[in-house]
């Protein structure tokens, strides 16, 4: 067995173990992608031949323990419809959230992504369990856009009160209220297209939201229609809208998706939206991860307090999401871990009045 094989068992029972099944069920089919399933060759990427032994996955089911059922994780899915859209989505609570106001995280994927992909390959779940966060995760519908693309470059979603970014907000309201969540401390993040929508969304309701987090996305009102979008992916631009939240970048400056002046353009965004503000100042600091990526940090706000912006600019870092599992896709395993990071911002701010 090769070592992206065994890898990739070892993520899988992690997930099993954590009680992410649907994730741990993608590891498993990655692992055993190219193999002979039922007499047929199971569908998977063309790459090098692997040839195993059979291999039998035994999943010991957990011992009872008083109130286990009351306090296991959950990872639900359903549907929610507002303003003449309608979308799925994915909801995960940690252990023993009932009666919990627990903060909560949005995450929006990427084109060609979908809930239980990104969960995966972010390790969102894994962090939220271990701090008491739950995290909500939208799904873009193919009927939506062709390649599951959060339609950010449109002017009809990008509005508070139409389009996809009223309903990813009122989704949000309607599970905050349902689940008895912290209304205080909400916080919206995205990838790529996912990323820009969140920026949008924040933007939109500044006073829904308590922190913002993009990843390799765009400044909202960065484009108003298709060939404004693309424009803007391959030489940036500049938002239209103020970004008046609490903002985190990740971006990798090698990225050819999306261009990384739009990370730059975004930290602008964050600290005009925050406005005049005694004492603050931007610091810059060079790392090194502890998977060998270089990168340099930019913090605006005033010191010993939370920062009000905050840039990581991942030195020749593609496409990808910083830290995240080879199980889910558009992922970078070097780090800097972005979930963690960005997880450590938003727990640190509070909706402003």
């Amino acid at each position: 067995m090769n070592n992206r094989l065994q890898d990739l068992m070892r993520v899988a029972t992690r997930l099993t173990q954590a009680g992410q099944l649907g994730p741990a069920t993608q590891a498993i089919q990655r692992a055993l992608g190219g193999l002979v399933v039922g007499g047929a060759a199971a569908a998977g990427p063309v790459g090098d031949v692997v040839d195993v032994q059979a291999v039998e996955v035994v999943v010991q089911p957990a011992k009872a323990t008083p109130g286990a059922a009351r306090s296991a994780a959950s990872f639900n899915a359903g549907v929610h419809s507002h303003g003449g859209l309608q979308r799925s989505y994915k909801l995960y609570l940690p252990p023993g959230a009932a009666g919990q106001a627990l903060p909560l995280v949005v995450m929006l994927h990427g084109c060609s992504q979908d809930p239980d992909d990104f969960a995966a390959g972010t390790r969102m779940n894994a962090l939220a369990a271990a701090q008491g966060v739950a995290v909500l995760y939208p799904a873009q519908g193919a009927d939506a856009n062709p390649g599951r693309c959060w339609n950010w470059f449109k002017h009809s979603h990008q509005g508070a009160s139409r389009g996809e970014a009223a309903f990813i907000a009122d989704l949000v309201r309607s599970v905050v209220q349902a689940q008895g969540l912290d209304a205080d401390r909400v916080s919206i993040a995205g990838l790529s297209a996912g990323g820009a929508m969140a920026a949008l969304v924040a933007a939109a309701h500044p006073r829904q939201f308590a922190a913002v987090g993009v990843h390799s996305g765009l400044a909202p009102g960065a484009a108003d229609d298709l060939p404004a979008g693309l424009a803007a992916m391959r030489s940036g631009a500049t938002g239209s809208l103020p970004l008046p939240v609490p903002t985190i970048v990740f971006h990798g400056d090698q990225d050819g998706t999306v261009h990384p002046r739009n990370a730059e353009l975004l930290l602008a965004a964050a600290i005009g939206g925050a406005g005049t503000v005694p004492g603050a100042v931007t610091t810059r600091q060079q790392g090194v991860s502890a998977g060998g990526q270089r990168y340099t940090r930019t913090t605006h706000g005033v010191p010993g307090q939370p920062a009000d912006a905050e840039l990581w600019l991942l030195h020749g870092a593609a496409h990808a999401w910083a830290g995240g599992q080879a199980v889910g896709s558009y992922t970078d395993p070097r780090g800097p871990d972005a979930s963690a990071e960005m997880l450590r911002f938003f727990l640190a701010h509070r909706r402003r009045a």
